[in-house]
Formats: C-alpha cells, structure tokens, sequence
C-alpha cells in the first residue's frame, strides 16, 4: 500500500512539474529554453521536476522597498505642516518661551 502512495504522489508531482513548464510563459522560464525544460522534466521524471522547481520556475515578484508611508506612518519632519508651522515661528523669533 506505501509503494502505491508513493508511486501517486511521484505521477502526481512529475504532472504538476510537467503543466507548470508548459503553462509558463516563454519570457519567464530561467536558465534554458521551455523546449528544453520540457524534455528534462518528461525524459527524467523525478529529477528533471525537482531541478525545474529550484533552476528554471519563474521568481515571484517582490513588493518595492522601501514601502511609501501611508496613513498611520511616520513622516519626516519637512512633512508636517505644524512642525513648519512651528520652525517658521521661531525663526522669526515669534517663539514665546
């Protein structure tokens, strides 16, 4: 029963690896052609689907750093109206202290 788990989840695995190479875009695909990925993964089953994951599977995309601030977030101090306020005040000397 155990070589037949293993046997569906090795198929399983070679067929997700196999339809993720197809169904990636050309212009995505790293390190060799999609041709190219497709003959490994289909000649070399288990390997071929283990190194396209690692090697050849399109990177996620990443979120931009930094992030812009948004509501909540500190802003620097020439970003606030009242700290401008106040610095102009003082430089005219209008500051009561």
């Amino acid at each position: 029963m155990a070589v037949v788990l293993i046997g569906l989840a090795l198929l399983v695995f070679w067929l997700f690896s196999l339809f993720d190479v197809v169904t990636t875009p050309e212009d995505e695909v790293r390190n060799v052609p999609k041709a190219l990925w497709i003959l490994i993964v289909v000649v070399i089953p288990l390997l071929g689907g283990v190194v396209w994951m690692v090697r050849g599977r399109p990177r996620a995309p990443r979120a931009a750093w930094p992030v812009p601030p948004g509501p909540g977030m500190p802003k620097g101090p020439d970003d606030d109206p009242d700290f401008l306020r106040d610095l102009d005040r003082r430089m005219r000397g209008d500051d009561v202290s």
